[in-house]
């Protein structure tokens, strides 16, 4: 073992000396490798920071899988035997209803290991009067401490309190803007329905309520913003007719790539609707997906310049150290051992262009992140670095590979001939 770590050392020397007496042509080469590497680098992160904000705005509102009760269908009776039967037939329109035995559903979907978050909530539309002000909204129920694991709401909360009960709702900077209120302002949300009991000694029914502004958050979508109110549960249950229901139930998951699979998987087990995100979203997954494959490609081409480059200059290099290899078999180096010293040279221009590749990345990175648009934030990983100085310096070894095999193919009388 020793004696064989003492001839890959003696190769390692005899490369590195071939590489000093051409210093030109290893700087340039190793530059060349550099400034590779350091585009794969910084355009992989840039494409890396692109996806993850566009999914963090995407699925920051939303979550990952929501489960619904199945569409209702019509009935229609059989036709009697040898009967043709031709209808036409209109979709059935969907009342909003509660999924049934939700509170069981809920605890199974708690024992799943697949499930990171699961949250039971009851949304409907409704309207919202401030004076003479009216404006449509949709109205969300849910146990915050639940539904803060699908939304974290305290990280988009801009102003008051995070609370709701009581009376207490939050809303939307968007309706608050169209209303004129702030913290602390009185709404009136009503559903719209009659439930028969408003008279005028009942000056509010049971769909209708006074409720106080708690705090005002922004999901960043304006569509959002302009319409959800989040309330209390029950409060929600009871504006809505849906005493003691629910309507909607909504997952997160652990892989967000996973989720139509385990929708699938939810869906069977719960024989509800389940919905992903991918699903609803399918045109920003095409845009991510086309965004990997030109990184992808951007990649491959860089990565196979850097190989040329390094295989035609260790060719020019087997060509102008003909004499030398020569001697060095003569003197008993073997074919194994020239061909080592070759593939040596190769991981050498690899592993030094990519550590300066890597710095040079690094400049670049921090250059965008603190000059650049501030849209979003480009991180760099040490795995990234690490995955990236590998793959150069194994193509330095392939791109050495036909160079050293001509090389160790030198007939040494020949060579020591050759002027």
């Amino acid at each position: 073992m020793t004696a064989f770590f003492g001839r890959l050392w003696i190769d390692a020397n005899i490369a590195i000396s071939f590489l000093r007496e051409g210093r030109i042509q290893s700087l340039m080469i190793t530059l060349g490798v550099a400034i590779g590497v350091a585009v794969i680098i910084f355009i992989t992160a840039l494409i890396q920071g692109l996806q993850t904000n566009l999914i963090d705005s995407t699925l920051g509102s939303q979550a990952h899988i929501r489960l619904v009760s199945p569409d209702e269908v019509n009935l229609i009776e059989s036709p009697a035997d040898d009967t043709l039967q031709l209808i036409q037939e209109d979709k059935r329109l969907q009342r909003l209803r509660s999924i049934n035995n939700w509170q069981q559903i809920t605890d199974t979907l708690d024992q799943l290991p697949i499930l990171k978050a699961v949250s039971p909530n009851v949304s409907g539309p409704g309207f919202v009067r401030r004076g003479e002000a009216l404006e449509s909204v949709i109205l969300v129920g849910t146990d915050l401490e639940r539904y803060q694991k699908i939304i974290p709401l305290s990280e988009y909360l801009i102003s008051g309190e995070l609370r709701v009960g009581a009376d207490n709702v939050l809303i939307g900077i968007e309706l608050a803007k169209n209303l004129g209120v702030e913290v602390g302002s009185k709404l009136r949300l009503d559903t719209g329905q009659d439930d028969g009991d408003s008279s005028p000694s009942n000056n509010l029914s049971s769909n209708s309520a006074v409720v106080n502004i708690a705090g005002i958050f922004e999901l960043g979508v304006r569509e959002l913003d302009a319409r959800y109110v989040y309330l209390d549960l029950k409060q929600a249950q009871s504006l809505l007719g849906l005493p003691g229901g629910i309507t909607v139930i909504d997952l997160t998951v652990e892989d967000i790539f996973e989720a139509e699979e385990i929708a699938a998987q939810v869906g069977r087990l719960t024989s509800l609707q389940a919905e992903s995100w991918i699903k609803t979203n399918a045109q920003l997954l095409n845009g991510l997906t086309a965004q990997s494959l030109s990184s992808n490609m951007i990649v491959g081409f860089v990565a196979i310049s850097v190989a040329f480059g390094i295989a035609s200059v260790l060719s020019v290099s087997v060509v102008q150290r003909t004499r030398e290899i020569g001697i060095l078999r003569a003197m008993g180096a073997t074919r194994q051992q020239i061909l080592r010293i070759f593939l040596f040279q190769g991981a050498v221009f690899g592993l030094l262009g990519s550590i300066v590749g890597s710095g040079v990345s690094y400049v670049l990175v921090w250059s965008f992140n603190t000059f650049g648009p501030n849209i979003f934030t480009i991180p760099i990983s040490i795995n990234l670095i690490l995955v990236t100085m590998s793959l150069a310096t194994l193509t330095g070894v392939i791109a050495a590979a036909i160079p050293a095999r001509r090389a160790a193919s030198l007939d040494p009388v020949v060579a020591i001939r050759y002027v």
